[in-house]
């Protein structure tokens, strides 16, 4: 038994997709890998095999071990509302909300959570992976900290540190990392990977050797730019922009960012058809008048974001594109804010309100503590999905009348209007399934490439994990993970 911690010298310095291709290349070799991150911040999660919530990237490296996701791989998850507080997810569960400032108090109760979940995952496999959370480099988060090296020394995880290339300045953040970390810390980390390089990595071996001399920590070795990432789930907000150029006479699809926009992953699997392009409208643009479908995503704040659809004009687009015969589709948050009304009574996502929605469906959505978290198969649009809901709150009214889908459980879900043009559902996942694609944009006048999206991922995670077999030095990180156990 053992584990390794991946931290890293700053955010997005790619830990996740690290994590997930080292988990899929020690499942390549035989050994039973589990991942774990203790804490989270992310509105983009996954529904667990034991009816919890995790993170979205701990859901896909549980994939890239080949085993079902657990509450555990994740114990706490926090979920940014609109008012700047935090939904807080403890073994997939909701537990309360936090706000900023209280949170740093908080947190340190939670580390016996944290521990129990990596406890009952190390007994239960060959070897932990374990990826941190923004960088241990920022000492004003260290006291109470449960996320990077308060959970290494507290669980005794030893950590190799990830810094980007690409971002510039990477010696001085690995180096400098080690000077403003407290030395009991610093003794924690075994090494250092270099991530996301372009070009001949020979270029860089003055540069490694440097950061092995100046740091005193050894190098596992230099990553290349992993272009199979970008086939993987999206889980930060960062990644929204990310494109790819397509043709001019491409059936446009648009889906506005709103600021508490979650579970964007849904739309994924829409870049795997070469019929399709997929415009993610950024604010301070219009939505474009020639979609053919605008898509709303799920949200985590569906009141705050139905006002800052207000103030980006969005909604006026949206009803102008209803007003010339375009489809919509809503996703849970975003199938909420499709309808006359969504209420807040006891103010769960923000102060107590009641607002008007766009009023496309004749349906109004009451918010309420209880949260549904399960996953779901059925059938839409004539063709069979699966998926799973997360949602808090009940939707009724006519238009509820013509569900957008049946459920093998024997439940409907979502609605449709009269015109059959506006469509709103609370599963997510659902485009994943080649299926319902193929219905979807037949629906619009389109054909599919049928592609399917999971055997689209996996193989994505098997390149990434070829990569790190080549430029990693991967039986070091197994040393160092068992010599800890």
């Amino acid at each position: 038994m053992g584990a390794v911690m991946l931290q890293g010298t700053g955010s997005d310095v790619g830990k996740s997709v690290l994590v997930a291709g080292l988990c899929r290349a020690l499942a390549n070799r035989g050994l039973r890998v589990l991942p774990f991150k203790p804490q989270n911040m992310s509105n983009n999660a996954a529904v667990t095999a034991d009816g919890g919530e995790i993170g979205r990237a701990q859901a896909l490296q549980a994939l890239a071990c080949r085993v079902d996701s657990h509450s555990d791989m994740n114990p706490v998850l926090l979920k940014p509302q609109a008012d700047r507080t935090s939904q807080l997810i403890v073994h997939g569960k909701v537990r309360g909300t936090l706000g900023t400032g209280n949170f740093r108090q908080a947190r340190t109760p939670l580390l016996p959570d944290v521990l129990a979940s990596y406890r009952r995952l190390r007994a239960a496999c060959d070897l932990v992976v374990v990826e941190g959370a923004g960088s241990p480099a920022e000492i004003n988060l260290r006291a109470g900290d449960i996320a990077n090296m308060g959970f290494a020394r507290a669980a005794s995880v030893p950590v190799v540190l990830v810094g980007d290339i690409d971002r510039g300045g990477v010696i001085a953040a690995i180096v400098g990392t080690r000077t403003v970390i407290d030395p009991q810390d610093a003794a924690m980390i075994c090494g250092f990977i270099i991530n996301k390089f372009r070009g001949d990595p020979a270029l860089f071996s003055d540069g490694y050797a440097q950061t092995e001399a100046l740091s005193g920590w050894r190098g596992f070795g230099i990553v290349p730019w992993l272009p199979a990432a970008a086939q993987l789930p999206s889980e930060d907000a960062v990644m929204l922009e990310r494109g790819r150029p397509l043709s001019g006479d491409a059936l446009l699809i648009a889906c506005p960012i709103l600021p508490h926009i979650s579970n964007f992953d849904d739309l994924d699997p829409l870049k795997l058809e070469p019929a399709v392009r997929l415009v993610m409208v950024p604010p301070g643009q219009p939505v474009p008048a020639d979609a053919t479908l605008i898509i709303l995503a799920g949200s985590k704040a569906t009141i705050g974001d139905l006002h800052a659809m207000r103030q980006e004009g969005w909604d006026i687009d949206i009803l102008a594109h209803h007003r010339r015969g375009g489809a919509t589709l809503g996703l849970c948050g975003g199938y909420q804010m499709l309808g006359r009304t969504v209420a807040d009574p006891l103010g769960l996502e923000g102060p107590p309100a009641s607002v008007a929605g766009l009023g496309l469906l004749d349906i109004e959505t009451r918010l309420s503590p209880a949260k549904t978290l399960k996953r779901v198969a059925g059938t839409a649009l004539g063709a069979d999905f699966t998926g799973y809901e997360m949602h808090m709150g009940e939707t009724s009214g006519p238009d509820t009348e013509r569900p957008f889908a049946h459920l093998v459980d024997g439940r409907v879900d979502g609605a449709v209007s009269p015109s059959g043009r506006v469509m709103g559902s609370y599963v997510h996942g659902l485009l994943a399934s080649a299926d319902m694609r193929r219905a979807l944009l037949g629906l619009l006048g389109s054909a599919s490439s049928g592609a399917d999206y999971d055997a689209s991922v996996d193989v994505a995670l098997d390149a990434i994990a070829s990569e790190l077999e080549e430029h990693l030095d991967i039986d070091a990180l197994i040393a160092i993970a068992r010599e800890a156990a």
